[in-house]
């Protein structure tokens, strides 16, 4: 027995030891300082210290989860560091340990930063000049198969017509970069300060991912002076805005694509794609490899150096024209993907060295956000996988608090601190069913949903129209992506998002990156933002009656009703509290 302690005892030490500062999960750089983290076996450390040229600062146990704990302490600079912890069997000094020299840093311009994502359309149709030109560039042009066989062609709609068969990608409703420039304010005013557009260059269909030149904005959009614009009106209202790259793909009326139609192998970009046979009918998902089978959507060689070359330099433009950011769509599709975005960063960032870098990747994949890739993943993974369910209020012990606190602390000790702060967090885009919809029309468990996203480290991304309180499912038609109907918005709702993105926006403790679980039972889920004096316990409740929060000593006020409580705090049924110690 004593043999099986004394195991145990050096597994359970040698845990507490397991700090490695070129590993960015546990060593990145904060605007605050450099975030600095180890794991142990749960109560194996009493206490830790950072320890550094003769100073101490202490370290907090941040997450708690199964069988191990995760410790954080914050370093004012990159200098050789120890750890001193305090274990049952005494004092124990681990390192010292040298910082990496290029660590994985945040970029502070995104703290306290709300992201709103437009599908331009749908958004709103500033110029009915514009509309029509979507016909002249449409798939039907180039899709030789469709033509064969005949069928519905591209048409253009009211903004107020209901969904038809075409719905997806060739029923046009006119919205462009006129009516996005237009509510630029209506954006400012309701807290966005990241905004993210849809694909918005020549292309096929109303999605705009079947890019035909990716150098040239769609003329039923708009032009390149009206971008220009919108993008220093953006700037000037403390937006920021990012495209959707697409690296995988082209549209059929892609230059290349269309030079190997006519030219066969004799084309000089015959290996940009991956042909089956030719000749081969444009649109015939047999003769061509595509993504997914979509036959308009023919699969690029990026094993190819000239088509390396050319989305770099495709990339390359659109930040030195004026965006702030990439959404690159699919990134694991690509033949060559982690070498091709090591080199695509490496690029971007020697032409801004603050560009945000997010990835379209749906699942925890850690390995896509230590600083040589991505800053963030699409965190679909956090915000559908974790906040979605959570919200939807099914029983506790299928997805109550500790559930939803246990994945919570699993995502967040997976993931540098850097990422997390930098983390583009949405429950809803695009490509899923609008927030309502998901929890069956019940308006408060979608302002529960949104005051939990909000309340994560990183930038809270609102699918546009969300804001209003709108239905739409994904399935069968991609209702979502209806036109909003702009009369018809939630003015309760849309307050609400407000008022959440003004406390984004002002609280130190919502905008820094720290993160730290605190208690869950039954439905009643909280966790810590922040540190010291000014940080702030969120409390939120997914069950129907109300849960009752034991509190710290002193008086505690919440910031969305400016109720205090002291002792104890009641969380209301399907509610929320963002709670910080009253002023003295």
């Amino acid at each position: 027995m004593k043999r099986f302690q004394s195991v145990f005892l050096l597994l359970a030490l040698a845990l507490a030891q397991s700090h490695d500062p070129q590993d960015p999960a546990q060593f990145s750089a904060l605007p605050q300082g450099y975030s600095v983290r180890f794991q142990a076996a749960a109560g194996e450390v009493r206490e830790a210290h950072l320890l550094q040229e003769g100073r101490a600062w202490p370290m907090a146990r941040q997450l708690s989860l199964p069988g191990r704990e995760v410790w954080r302490g914050v370093l004012p600079e990159a200098r050789p560091y120890q750890i001193r912890l305090r274990t049952p069997e005494g004092e124990r000094l681990l390192g010292p340990f040298l910082p990496p020299a290029h660590p994985f840093r945040a970029l502070p311009w995104l703290e306290g930063r709300v992201g709103y994502q437009i599908f331009p359309d749908r958004f709103h149709n500033g110029d009915p000049s514009n509309d029509a030109l979507a016909l002249e560039h449409s798939e039907f042009r180039y899709n030789l198969v469709w033509q064969e066989r005949g069928g519905p062609r591209p048409y253009l709609s009211r903004w107020e017509d209901p969904p038809g068969p075409m719905h997806c990608c060739h029923q046009y409703y006119g919205g462009d970069l006129q009516g996005i420039l237009q509510n630029l304010p209506y954006l400012a005013e309701l807290g966005v300060g990241l905004l993210y557009l849809n694909p918005i260059f020549l292309a096929g269909s109303a999605h705009g991912y079947d890019v035909h030149d990716p150098l040239r904005v769609a003329p039923h959009l708009g032009d390149e002076a009206l971008l220009g614009e919108l993008l220093r009106r953006a700037e000037a209202l403390g937006i920021r805005v990012i495209f959707d790259f697409v690296p995988n793909h082209t549209g059929l009326g892609f230059f290349a694509f269309q030079d190997v139609v006519r030219r066969g192998p004799a084309s000089p970009y015959w290996d940009w794609y991956f042909i089956r046979r030719y000749p081969f009918r444009p649109g015939d998902p047999t003769a061509y490899e595509s993504w997914w089978g979509v036959a308009s959507l023919p699969k690029l060689n990026t094993l190819n150096p000239e088509v390396q070359a050319y989305l770099f330099g495709v990339a390359e433009h659109w930040v030195r024209f004026g965006f702030r950011g990439v959404r690159v769509d699919a990134p694991l599709e690509l033949l060559n993907a982690e070498a091709f975005f090591r080199e695509l960063r490496l690029r971007l960032r020697a032409v801004d060295p603050e560009v945000y870098l997010v990835g379209e990747i749906w699942e925890r994949a850690p390995r896509w956000v230590r600083g040589d890739t991505f800053d963030s993943l699409m965190n679909y993974a956090l915000g559908r996988d974790i906040v979605l369910r959570y919200a939807r209020g099914l029983h506790p012990a299928l997805f109550g608090g500790p559930r939803a606190l246990r994945e919570l602390a699993e995502v967040y000790a997976l993931y540098p601190e850097a990422a997390a702060a930098m983390g583009f967090n949405l429950v809803s885009s695009h490509d899923t069913s609008r927030l309502l919809s998901d929890l069956g029309g019940d308006l408060a468990r979608a302002r529960l949903a949104l005051a939990l996203l909000f309340a994560l480290p990183g930038v809270p991304v609102v699918w546009q129209g969300e804001e209003c309180g709108l239905l739409g499912e994904r399935e069968p038609h991609d209702l979502q992506r209806r036109p909003i109907p702009w009369g018809a918005c939630s003015e309760e709702m849309r307050g609400y998002v407000r008022a959440l993105a003004r406390l984004k926006r002002e609280e130190p403790a919502l905008r820094a990156g720290a993160f730290a679980t605190h208690l869950a039972e039954g439905s009643l889920l909280s966790f810590w933002r922040g540190q010291g004096e000014g940080a702030l316990l969120l409390a939120f409740n997914n069950g129907q009656a109300p849960e009752i929060l034991p509190l710290p000593p002193g008086e505690w006020r919440d910031l969305l009703t400016g109720r205090r409580f002291l002792g104890q705090a009641e969380v209301p049924g399907v509610g929320v509290l963002y709670l910080k110690r009253a002023s003295r």
